[in-house]
């Protein structure tokens, strides 16, 4: 019996010591690899910030002394001359963009509603999913010689509502896809919550999944609106740009893009120092539109 229990405290802590020196060595081992993947997340971040920090400083530094009061609210001087400004191109991009956005904002939305909500599996909501994402990767100067064809050539002139609807076109379907994923992200026992207490599905969504979701939808409008915002090839086939001030719906229109790309095509310095100052008032645009919609949304408590 002695020899037994002796053998058995034996190989009792045999064992004991083989478990605690592999746990020991798994830590280790767990240690190691997430200091790697932490360094190679960092490496990442720097990798990613790095080019977009330079492209900002290059832009700052080169278009702050381009930007005056009569930069920004005259219309373009003589070419070469250096004179004048963008005001006609920053009226313009606000037109048409918020055109856009007015177009496609609650189109992307309710279809991201339909999708989440009242679709979610089907024959019709996988098309509908899949024609969405072959357009959120079509070519921009695709839409934009669309926009030409059944627009311009329609009405008979370059307009600001051929570049809205085409620029809407890009914007459709990035609201779409955010829509539908921020609304997935809502907990169900919501939807359960407002089911139980006899509330029909259409105020359900309304009034309960939605505002959970605000926040999330409006980023994704802030991100299309981005992303149009920036598009030169839908507006050189449908607003052509012009030198005046807004005139019409109906009419041609500059935008900051196209000013940007054709300055910067201009055998001149002055050109293109306004190209630059054009550049960095854009980025500013987009940047006071980002930061007013969050500031909105944290005022009237859209978590």
């Amino acid at each position: 019996m002695t020899v037994d229990s002796n053998s058995n405290s034996t190989s009792g802590r045999k064992y004991s010591d083989i478990l605690e020196k592999t746990v020991d060595r798994n830590y280790k081992k767990r240690i190691i690899i997430n200091r790697l993947v932490t360094i190679f997340t960092i490496v990442c971040v720097i990798a990613a910030i790095v080019p977009l920090g330079s492209i900002l400083l290059e832009v700052i530094k080169n278009g702050a002394k381009a930007i005056s009061f009569e930069f920004i609210t005259q219309p373009q001087g003589s070419i070469g001359s250096g004179n004048g400004g963008i005001g006609p191109a920053i009226q313009g991009t606000i037109i048409v963009v918020g055109l856009a956005s007015l177009i496609a904002a609650p189109v992307g939305v309710l279809a991201g509603i339909y999708l989440s909500e009242y679709a979610r599996r089907g024959i019709f909501a996988d098309l509908v999913r899949f024609f969405n994402d072959v357009l959120t990767g079509l070519p921009s100067i695709v839409i934009g010689i669309v926009g030409y064809i059944v627009i311009v050539l329609s009405i008979g002139s370059f307009s600001v509502l051929a570049g809205a609807i085409s620029l809407s076109i890009i914007m459709i379907p990035i609201v779409v896809r955010v829509t539908e994923e921020t609304l997935k992200v809502v907990p169900y026992s919501f939807r359960e919550a407002g089911h139980s207490l006899g509330i029909s599905k259409a105020k359900i969504t309304l009034f309960i999944v939605l505002p959970s979701a605000k926040n999330g939808i409006l980023t994704g409008i802030v991100i299309a609106i981005s992303r149009i915002a920036g598009e030169t090839a839908p507006l050189i086939m449908t607003i052509l740009g012009t030198s005046l001030f807004f005139t019409g719906i109906t009419g041609p229109v500059d935008a900051l893009p196209l000013r940007i790309w054709r300055l910067a095509s201009q055998p001149y310095e002055s050109a293109h120092a306004f190209g630059w100052g054009s550049a960095l008032i854009l980025i500013l645009m987009i940047l006071a539109l980002s930061v007013g919609l969050r500031f909105l949304a944290q005022k009237r408590g859209f978590k």
